[in-house]
Formats: C-alpha cells, sequence, structure tokens
C-alpha cells in the first residue's frame, strides 16, 4: 500500500465537512460478495436517533446508527480500500458535533474537557482507515472521521497497554497477514452499551467494544470477530482496570451488541470457540488472530 503525505496546504484540503453535503456513506458493494450495513434488534429497534425517517446515518467512506439514550454509535461501518490509502495530516482539524443530528442526541466536548479528565476521545472508524480516493474525497473522509458521532470516550492508554495496543492494530494485521482481494475491507465496530455502565459527567461510558473485519480472500469472504473488554472505575478516579482483547464469534457480538448482521457475515465466519469459557484466552499479539 503507498500512502501519499499530504499537508493542510495541499490543493482541495480546505474541503471541510459541514454535515450537510450528500455523503454516499458505507458501500455494501464494496467487496466481491455483497455485505450490507447491519441492522437493529426489535429490543433497541426504537433507540436510534432518525435522519430522514432512517436510522442510517451517512458520511464520506462510513455510515452508522446512533443511540437516542446513549448518544454514541450503535454501530459504525466503513470500508478501506488499501490500494489507494492516502496520509493525510489532522493537524487544524476540531472535533465536531453533525448539525444533522439534535445536540441532545449527541455527546459532545463537554464530556472530554479539563487537564484532569483521562477520558481521550477515541474513533470508531479509524481515521487512517477512511482517508483514501481522490484527493477530495479523501480529505472528507479525513473531516467527516471527527464529527463526535463516529467517537466514543476511551481511557488515555488504552492502545498503549500492555496489550501492545492490538486493538487500534487489527486493521493493519489483516493487510500485513492475509492475500485481501483487491486490497479492499470492509469493518464494522462499536460499542457494547450495559445497564450498568458507570456515569461520568451525565454520560453512561461503554466499557467494551467490538469489532469485525470482513475481507475476500481467494474468492472465499471472511469474517473475524474482536471484543475488546475494559472495566472502568467511575467517577472517583477515572482509572482503568483492566482491559482484554479476544477473538469471538460474529454471533456473540450479534447478542452482546444487540445488532444483526447480513448472512453473508454469519456464514463467512469460521472461527472455533473453546466450549469451556475458561479455555478462552485474551490475545497477546497480532499472531494469535486466526485468519484463516
Amino acid at each position: 500500500m503507498t500512502a501519499t503525505k499530504l499537508t493542510s496546504a495541499t490543493p482541495g484540503a480546505a474541503a471541510t465537512a459541514d454535515g450537510q453535503a450528500p455523503r454516499a456513506g458505507y458501500d455494501p458493494g464494496f467487496l466481491t460478495v455483497p455485505v450490507p450495513a447491519p441492522s437493529l434488534s426489535p429490543s433497541i429497534q426504537d433507540s436510534a436517533v432518525l435522519i430522514d425517517g432512517s436510522e442510517v446515518i451517512p458520511y464520506t467512506h462510513f455510515s452508522l446508527a446512533l443511540s437516542k439514550p446513549r448518544r454514541f454509535a450503535i454501530w459504525v461501518a466503513w470500508n478501506i480500500d488499501g490500494g489507494a490509502l492516502k496520509a493525510l495530516t489532522r493537524k487544524g482539524i476540531d472535533f465536531v458535533t453533525d448539525p444533522r443530528v439534535p445536540a441532545g442526541d449527541q455527546v459532545d466536548n463537554t464530556l472530554y474537557e479539563g487537564t484532569t479528565n483521562r477520558l481521550d476521545r477515541g474513533h470508531i472508524a479509524r481515521r487512517a482507515d477512511l482517508c483514501w480516493g481522490p484527493l477530495p474525497e479523501a480529505e472528507k473522509a479525513n473531516h467527516d472521521s471527527f464529527f463526535y458521532t463516529n467517537i466514543t470516550p476511551q481511557m488515555d492508554d488504552f492502545n498503549q497497554s500492555r496489550r501492545n495496543g492490538l486493538w487500534g492494530r487489527l486493521e493493519d494485521a489483516v493487510f500485513a497477514d492475509v492475500d485481501v482481494e483487491d486490497l479492499k475491507v470492509s469493518v464494522f465496530g462499536g460499542p457494547v452499551f450495559q445497564d450498568d455502565d458507570r456515569e461520568f459527567r451525565g454520560v453512561r461510558i461503554p466499557r467494551a467494544f467490538w469489532k469485525i473485519i470482513v475481507f475476500s480472500e481467494q474468492g472465499t469472504l471472511k469474517a473475524k470477530a474482536f471484543l475488546l473488554a475494559q472495566n472502568l472505575v467511575l467517577p472517583e478516579s477515572l482509572e482503568l482496570d483492566e482491559f482484554r482483547v479476544f477473538q469471538v464469534k460474529v454471533d456473540e457480538i450479534q447478542n452482546q451488541a444487540h445488532v444483526r448482521f447480513p448472512t453473508a457475515m454469519t456464514d463467512a465466519d469460521t472461527f472455533v470457540v473453546p466450549e469451556s469459557l475458561g479455555m478462552r484466552r485474551p490475545l497477546e499479539s497480532l499472531e494469535d488472530i486466526d485468519w484463516n
């Protein structure tokens, strides 16, 4: 994959995401086998924020569904064209609320401000994943990634822990370890909302996250699912007690996140989970991932 270094002085870089321009969003036909966007389980269907009557909110190279009671994305779906990635700077781009979404239905900077606050603004769809295609399109995706609707709170050492930052490197790993057809990958991710999530500044903070990577290898569609579980001690100290990354089944993500994935994805998941929960081990390195 060849990355082109660009700066804010590059022609077209001033085109910011204003929340109003038409956006195609996640492309279900991006891979050789169509992979539609997720849908919501009946138990949470009525909780989604609707824009023009739809629960799916499109951006450049990604789409999402937003939870009205939790004010974070329920799921985010994005496409990565590994052969057309561009290394764009994030300098000068601010996190912003989406003007298409009512202010009360999305979290803003109030949650994160303050020098003693250890919560970082964490992208669900990684910024670097989205910056591909023609320059104006890549620039637009770069800016779109900073909408708060694509952000969830993460502890400041979320990706720099003893687990070697596995969570933030899963997409890179698939390109490094797998002969990905056309260098194209579709990714799905989001938080796991739990009833006992702790509250901080009036917002319940998710302590588990999921991600599913879908790709084609030698004509065969594959789906690999991962779950990151963390325990936050809130609000007294905002300490990260522990988090672990597990490779799991797509079905497990469906059950925990109350999201339904297309049959093409569930059929493409061949991972075998140990019958005993006691035998399940967290990933210690990228080499532990089963891409087969």
